[in-house]
């Protein structure tokens, strides 16, 4: 399918730069299956739930995946900036390195220091570039392995912002806050899973009023999540891998909630998306631990998902792909349209949308 099928106009005045406060006063578009568009808040979504659903929500910690640094040959000294994409062991990463290109195999950064402070050297952490790849990627082993370089990591690390909001303002303390799930208990995210933001613990307690379990899978976001895809095909893309995991009690209570007639209601993409990478063709979910790089387009069969809460999303990215497989691309882009036209908040710290899904679905639970 080309890609400029999935392409929209949004002004830059869209974007969100900051979170809405409450979380949950964020506003929510909701798409009924038919396609039908009602405006809604996000402290709402009780409303739209039903006794006997499961909401599934995504568990990754976003770790301070943003690191500066200096390189040292003899006298001179250059900045480095450096953002880990994908853990590889105990101590390497690989990381999105700037200026790539200047970067030598086997040449040391040391993290946490500055060109003006690095005189003495006392590095707080220093990394080997091990090996480089395409597009600024390289691999880097660091001094430190296991908890205590994730304990260094989140030192002299930054939230990693995506791009579009990086871009228009430096990071503040309380991105450290705000770019956080309420849900975050397992390191290893360089993207928060932006659905889960909008969450309050008030909101989780009328869920649960409401009839509805809650239930945790963890997807470790990658920065490839919310980036464009430059392929003009779909079949040309190659999807990222991210590291997921179900675990049995979890696919057992979500294939009873099935079972007894109850909704799978995803709270973002990224947990829909570990979700269907765990089901088999009859929609059974099973335990599930590993790499995924499903690659969700129109056409494709959810086999697990019966509704997804999520945010809002860039134009030609695989988010919109998916999300316009789960409700149809004309409903989506309708409701995008809407959202434009009405004020809606875009992106990662922007405004909700709850898709009930496409009414000709092909689903084993419609």
């Amino acid at each position: 399918m080309r890609v400029d099928a999935f392409d929209f106009e949004l002004p830059p005045e869209r974007i969100a730069l900051t979170p809405a406060s409450p979380r949950d006063s964020a506003r929510m578009l909701v798409v009924a299956r038919d396609g039908a568009l009602t405006d809604a808040r996000v402290s709402d979504l009780p409303d739209f739930l039903r006794p006997g659903d499961a909401l599934v929500v995504n568990d990754t910690k976003v770790i301070a995946a943003r690191l500066a640094g200096v390189r040292v040959r003899g006298e001179a000294v250059a900045g480095v900036e450096a953002t880990l994409i994908k853990r590889l062991d105990d101590c390497r990463w690989r990381a999105l390195v700037k200026p790539a290109k200047k970067l030598r195999v086997g040449e040391r950064i040391h993290f946490g220091e500055t060109r003006e402070s690095s005189a003495c050297l006392l590095a707080t952490l220093a990394a080997e570039v091990e090996e480089k790849g395409e597009a600024g990627e390289v691999a880097l082993r660091f001094d430190f392995a296991g908890a205590a370089l994730d304990e260094a990591i989140d030192r002299v690390g930054a939230p990693p912002l995506p791009p579009y909001i990086a871009a228009r303002r430096p990071p503040e303390e309380k991105d450290r806050f705000d770019y956080q799930t309420m849900f975050a208990a397992r390191d290893g995210a360089v993207a928060a899973p932006t659905a889960g933001l909008h969450f309050t613990p008030g909101l989780i307690e009328r869920i649960a009023a409401r009839g509805v379990t809650l239930h945790r899978v963890t997807l470790h976001v990658g920065a490839g999540t919310f980036l464009p895809v430059k392929a003009e095909d779909t079949e040309n893309h190659v999807m990222h891998s991210e590291w997921g995991a179900i675990d049995a009690a979890t696919a057992d209570a979500l294939n009873g909630t099935r079972a007894a007639g109850g909704r799978i209601v995803s709270v973002g993409t990224t947990s829909a998306r570990i979700l269907e990478s765990a089901a088999d063709e009859a929609g059974c979910i099973r335990p599930f631990s590993g790499d995924t790089a499903i690659f969700i387009t129109p056409g494709a069969r959810f086999r697990a998902v019966d509704a997804l809460m999520t945010n809002f999303h860039l134009p030609r990215s695989t988010l919109f792909m998916l999300v316009s497989a789960f409700s149809g691309l004309e409903a989506m882009k309708a409701a995008y349209a809407h959202a434009i036209a009405t004020g809606y908040r875009f992106y990662s710290y922007g405004d909700a949308c709850f898709l009930m899904g496409a009414r000709n679905a092909n689903r084993p639970n419609p």
